[in-house]
C-alpha cells in the first residue's frame, strides 16, 4: 500500500493505497465543527517548525467566541475536527428532538461523565441527546451548576451548527428546534 502527498497551498490530502482510506482535509474558508467548542471557519493553513521539522496547522476562528484555534493537521482527526453537518443530519436531529422522551440516569456523577463524553465526540446527534436529556431533567428539578453549564454549551452548539448547516439565522434555528421539542412536550430553554 503506497502513500503519496498531494499538495495545493490551500488543501492537503493524504492518499493511502487504493484510495480506500483518506485523511479528513479542509480548505481555507470551509466551515468545520471543533468538538465541544462549536462551528468555525478555516481562516488559514500555515506551517510552523518544531525542532526543525515542519508541521502544518489549520487556523480556525470559532463563531460563538471569535476565538482563534490552531489545530495541527496530524491531530485534526484525533480531536474530532469534522465537516459541518448536512441537511439530512439536521433533519435527523430535529426528528430526535421531536421524538419520545429520554430516560435519565439517576446518579448525576455517572450522567455527567456520560454526557461529557458525548459532548467531546462533537457528533450533532450526541449533542442533541445530551441537550434533550438535560431539558427533560430540568423540567423535573433544578440542574446542578455543572449540568446547567453543559446544557448551555449543548444549546449553543446546536444553535450554531443548525443555523450554519441550514444557512439560516440563529433565531430561525431556535424556532425549528423549539417546534421539534414542543412535539415531545418540552420547550427550547433560554440561555443561562
Amino acid at each position: 500500500m503506497g502513500c503519496s502527498l498531494k499538495f495545493n497551498p490551500n488543501l492537503i490530502t493524504l492518499v493511502i493505497g487504493w484510495g480506500a482510506l483518506r485523511m479528513m482535509t479542509f480548505a481555507v474558508g470551509e466551515k468545520v465543527v471543533y468538538p465541544n467548542q462549536g462551528v468555525g471557519t478555516i481562516e488559514n493553513i500555515s506551517t510552523r517548525y518544531f525542532e526543525e521539522k515542519p508541521e502544518k496547522f489549520y487556523l480556525l476562528r470559532l463563531f460563538c467566541s471569535s476565538m482563534t484555534v490552531m489545530v495541527p493537521f496530524s491531530n485534526a482527526e484525533n480531536i474530532g475536527l469534522r465537516k459541518l453537518s448536512k441537511h439530512t443530519d439536521v433533519a435527523r436531529v430535529l426528528g430526535y428532538l421531536a421524538g419520545p422522551g429520554v430516560e435519565n440516569l439517576q446518579d448525576w456523577k455517572i450522567r455527567f461523565k456520560i454526557n461529557s463524553e458525548k459532548m467531546l465526540t462533537g457528533s450533532l446527534l450526541q449533542i442533541a441527546e445530551v441537550f434533550k436529556q438535560l431539558v427533560r431533567l430540568q423540567a423535573d428539578k433544578p440542574l446542578s451548576f455543572r449540568e446547567k453549564k453543559m446544557l448551555d454549551r449543548a444549546r449553543t452548539m446546536l444553535i450554531s451548527e443548525v443555523s450554519q448547516a441550514r444557512n439560516i439565522a440563529e433565531p430561525e434555528a431556535i424556532g425549528l428546534m423549539d417546534k421539534a421539542l414542543a412535539k415531545s412536550g418540552f420547550h427550547f430553554p433560554e440561555a443561562a
